[in-house]
């Protein structure tokens, strides 16, 4: 077999077929690796998304990874684990706008309160349920990347003041300011940030005490930088109106948990389920990525990654550094 995709879901298989040349053998499947349960590689070309566990003993027996993901953070940490000849391929520019649509959206149902006015329909009452508008307010985008210059733009568009966080500036017309100057001043604040060896819990109970009592804070990047134990400690104390994530720290865990029933004594784990049970918390299944527009980038560029390195050895996106 040339390629297994594991985690595929199902429209993403069909739009991956319909690019996907006759002459290349492939297998797909919901599953994450560790769901599928192979003992063996079954291809020599695997590609995931961002729940699998990459089996160590695996490492001299593939070719290629190909994450059909913007992050490759997983891919990284693999390769610091092994040591073998294996190339790694990411899809850097499929989903920025389908994240950052996402963003406003999740950031618009909690300042609107949207589940609470849902579960208030069935009474038809309104107490409790006046929201707030977002012309003049202010949004801190910590990450203006591709996603997060798409975010920053989304604001301008509805008439907010727009603040970034940012080391590394490629987009200059934006206003940037430090973290703790951002984080008082913001109404809404949008994690869009690369995971890295230096950012995980960069969103900690510390920091975010600094942010306004009605600030709402939304994360669709990576959750290891905003973990759930923190977000926990954070709403337990009053603190913030709102909480809105499409990505989780130990997401692989909570994946089976949620998917299998499976039983889990991780803490992370565990505080992101009390999350879920707070009306003021909206958790989505790392879906940001998911418009039908972007998956059609999305399984056009696995395609391109998978023809090139069959037919030469190398992604068209390789992973920087690896």
């Amino acid at each position: 077999m040339d390629i297994i995709f594991y985690e595929a879901f199902e429209e993403e298989e069909k739009e991956i077929k319909k690019h996907l040349p006759k002459n290349i053998n492939a297998e797909f499947t919901w599953k994450s690796i560790q769901e599928y349960g192979s003992k063996e590689p079954p291809a020599k070309i695997i590609s995931t998304r961002t729940q699998s566990i990459y089996p160590i003993k695996w490492a001299k027996k593939i070719k290629g990874i190909l994450s059909r993901s913007t992050g490759y953070d997983h891919l990284k940490e693999y390769q610091k684990k092994v040591s073998a000849d294996i190339s790694y391929g990411y899809l850097p520019l499929y989903c920025h706008r389908a994240v950052a649509e996402q963003a406003l959206l999740l950031w618009m149902s909690l300042l609107r309160k949207l589940p609470q006015q849902i579960k208030s329909f069935s009474r038809f009452h309104r107490d409790g349920l006046t929201g707030r508008e977002t012309e003049e307010k202010t949004l801190l985008v910590v990450g203006v990347g591709n996603i997060g210059s798409e975010v920053a733009k989304i604001g301008h568009g509805l008439g907010m003041k727009v603040l970034g966080v940012e080391i590394d500036i490629k987009h200059p017309n934006e206003k940037y300011v430090s973290i703790d100057e951002g984080i008082k001043k913001a109404d809404i604040i949008v994690c869009a940030m690369n995971l890295t060896d230096k950012n995980h819990n960069y969103f900690n109970f510390e920091l975010l005490m600094k942010a306004k009592k009605d600030a709402v804070f939304v994360n669709i990047s990576r959750g290891e930088i905003s973990p759930s134990l923190e977000l926990l400690k954070v709403l337990n104390k009053n603190h913030l109106s709102g909480v809105a994530l499409d990505v989780f720290d130990s997401e692989k865990e909570l994946a089976n948990v949620l998917r299998n029933n499976a039983k889990t004594n991780n803490e992370e784990t565990l505080a992101t389920l009390k999350l879920m049970k707070k009306s003021n918390v909206i958790l989505t299944p790392h879906n940001s990525f998911n418009s039908v527009e972007g998956v059609k980038r999305k399984s056009e560029q696995s395609v391109e990654q998978t023809i090139s390195f069959l037919k030469t050895g190398k992604f068209i996106w390789s992973v920087p550094g690896v």
